[in-house]
């Protein structure tokens, strides 16, 4: 049996394994050890047990991930953001649909506050839910929204993703964060307009809240309670894009600052610090257990020769880069619907990177796409995981088919936005381009 033929089983085998919701680090650890000791020997299978967790879990760049976690830990459990979602209300409730709208907006701030999507998906799910709804605003568009803005989380930065995946993709880690910034904005616009639309062309689905019309001091005066979520994201994003600081160092920052402030406005205890802690560290086992699991993939698939015989693959069919890139995209629409983001990533990258490179694409941009599509996982049945974050959050007050239909306008939406993505690659690479 060749090399090849293995590494293919191997991957079959992985895909079985999941789908018989084996945890996603146990089943890459153990299909990439047993297939290393098929293709090579135990002694070598025992060698890079050996060496590669430490190789990896002591890579400097990935010391960003526990800081960045912990920033938004100390953020959330604080109540930094608590205050966010009021604001936001405040300036956009006159609009059509002005509750969700400041929902989205709102996500978004917090999503460059937490880096991770589901958190922000909980977070606004717990304080905009029952406020639309108690405003009768339509169930699925309520639930809708938060569930689909909570996936900013994993591209504006700080973005855990994009730091795993500069890592493996040996791309610069500060270019990686900022390419997800325009595009994670973008997002937020699109979303915000789609639901402006809507709302603007059926009132019903969201009435206008009566007694709501707040004066210009008003407004501006809301904006003195959320001053601090600015500055924590001023600091570390600005930190980056001007080289003050590299990603580690902006993570590093932005929990020192989220640390100092909520100190500051007296928001934090002991306990408040002590979940948050706990929080950031088993969340970096977990992420790194799974990342390690894939990084035994990637030394498996080199062993068996895989890439390079998909790459030549590839390369003998004088392949449009285009038609590459869609067909990767449809990979990750299917997978993403049965597995959770960061194991699909870290699945795919080690057979799909070799053939980007192969046709010389941009990394930084392929990124940026990669991360959409994880996003879009997230929204997608049968295991679209924001929704069900929200609705563990709702309970019994919205059913789960009425959150997948709320969820469907906008993944229509993502299909204009990641149109834009493919087709205009300097939309994600135009900010990184900048900087030194």
């Amino acid at each position: 049996m060749s090399s090849i033929t293995i590494g293919f089983i191997g991957l079959g085998g992985l895909l079985v394994l999941l789908a018989l919701r084996v945890p996603v680090g146990f089943a890459l650890t153990g299909v990439s050890l047993v297939g290393i000791v098929v293709v090579r020997g135990p002694t070598p299978a025992l060698g890079v047990l050996k060496s590669m967790p430490y190789d990896f879990a002591a890579h400097w760049s990935l010391s960003a991930v526990p800081m960045f976690l912990l920033m938004g830990a100390i953020a959330y459990h604080s109540g930094l953001t608590g205050s966010l979602y009021s604001t936001m209300r405040i300036w956009v409730a006159g609009l059509p649909g002005g509750l969700a709208i400041a929902t989205n907006l709102a996500a978004a701030a917090f999503a460059a506050a937490s880096g991770s999507s589901l958190a922000t998906a909980a977070a606004m799910g717990r304080l905009a839910v029952p406020e639309m709804l108690k405003y009768r605003y339509d169930p699925g568009l309520a639930t809708g929204v938060v569930t689909a803005a909570g996936t900013l989380g994993a591209l504006i930065p700080p973005s855990i993703m994009m730091v795993l995946y500069a890592v493996f993709a040996e791309q610069p880690v500060g270019k990686m964060l900022i390419a997800g910034l325009v595009p994670g904005l973008l997002t937020a616009v699109v979303y915000a307009l789609m639901i402006w639309l809507r709302c603007w062309l059926k009132p019903s689905l969201a009435p206008p809240v009566t007694g709501m019309v707040p004066t210009w001091a008003e407004r501006f005066s809301a904006l003195g309670s959320v001053w601090p979520l600015p500055l924590l994201i001023i600091g570390v994003i600005g930190g980056i894009y001007s080289g003050v600081t590299t990603a580690t160092e902006a993570g590093a920052l932005g929990a020192f600052l989220a640390l100092l402030i909520a100190l500051a406005q007296r928001r934090l205890g002991w306990s408040e610090l002590r979940h948050s802690v706990l929080e950031a560290v088993s969340s970096t086992a977990s992420i790194f257990f799974i990342a390690i699991g894939a990084m035994l993939l990637t030394r498996f698939l080199a062993f068996t020769g895989m890439p390079f015989y998909l790459s030549g693959l590839v390369s003998s069919w004088g392949a449009d880069p285009l038609l590459v890139l869609l067909l990767a995209s449809l990979v990750y629409l299917v997978l993403g619907m049965f597995l959770d983001p960061l194991g699909l990533m870290l699945l795919t990258l080690p057979v799909l990177l070799p053939l980007f490179q192969s046709l010389n694409l941009d990394l930084i941009w392929i990124g940026v796409i990669v991360v959409k599509y994880l996003e879009i996982g997230l929204l997608t049945p049968p295991v679209g995981l924001n929704v069900y974050v929200v609705k563990g959050v709702v309970g019994d007050a919205v059913p789960l088919n009425t959150i997948f239909r709320g969820v469907a306008w906008f993944l229509l939406a993502e299909v204009v936005i990641m149109t834009i993505l493919i087709l205009f690659p300097q939309v994600s690479l135009y900010l990184p381009s900048l900087m030194t």
